[in-house]
């Protein structure tokens, strides 16, 4: 009997072990199951931030080009009223050169419209380029003239001022330049 009793308290006290185990492993089991819960909050969240950083960018990047296109067109406007005024004084010129047939008044125009044009370019930063002797970094050179009467190199006609805007070469002037015939034998 006694050894029924032992069976008895052994399985009495498996039974609670069992259920002391099994309520640890579903105690376990309910954290776990939190975690994972708080795990897939914290990634949504993190998703959610995703989304909306992208979307911010797209918005800025879409603000930046329109601020873009909207600079651009303003400084087109800008140049072009400055255009338009000189397309005013053009045409007052020659509505003056036709009522007054006359030359003076032709030139007249003109120079009022070379220094309404140098007058906009100087308000925009370009300079003209001023070369006494040939510099093959601001002149290209077109014809060459054989002289002993200059210096080799001098820059005698230009075809094409150069300029450049804001210290930056725009344009090359295009010029001709003395060969001096003395430096033209000793090199034969």
């Amino acid at each position: 009997m006694e050894n029924n009793n032992d069976k008895k308290i052994i399985d009495e006290q498996c039974q609670e072990d069992c259920t002391v185990q099994k309520n640890e492993k579903f105690s376990e089991l309910e954290t776990l199951k939190q975690s994972i819960e708080d795990q897939k909050k914290i990634a949504q969240d993190y998703y959610d931030q995703l989304v909306r950083l992208k979307a911010e960018f797209e918005n800025y990047r879409r603000r930046l080009e329109k601020e873009k296109y909207d600079y651009l067109e303003f400084g087109k406007e800008k140049i072009l009223i400055k255009q338009i005024g000189i397309n005013d004084v053009l045409t007052h010129a020659l509505n003056s050169a036709k009522a007054k047939n006359n030359v003076e008044s032709i030139i007249t125009g003109l120079e009022i419209i070379s220094k309404e044009f140098s007058k906009i370019l100087k308000e925009e930063g370009v300079e003209e380029l001023h070369c006494e002797t040939f510099d093959p970094n601001i002149c290209e050179a077109l014809d060459y003239v054989e002289s002993n009467e200059h210096s080799d190199g001098k820059i005698i006609e230009v075809y094409q001022k150069g300029y450049k805007m804001n210290g930056k070469l725009i344009r090359l002037a295009k010029v001709k330049v003395v060969k001096n015939n003395t430096e033209i034998k000793k090199e034969k």
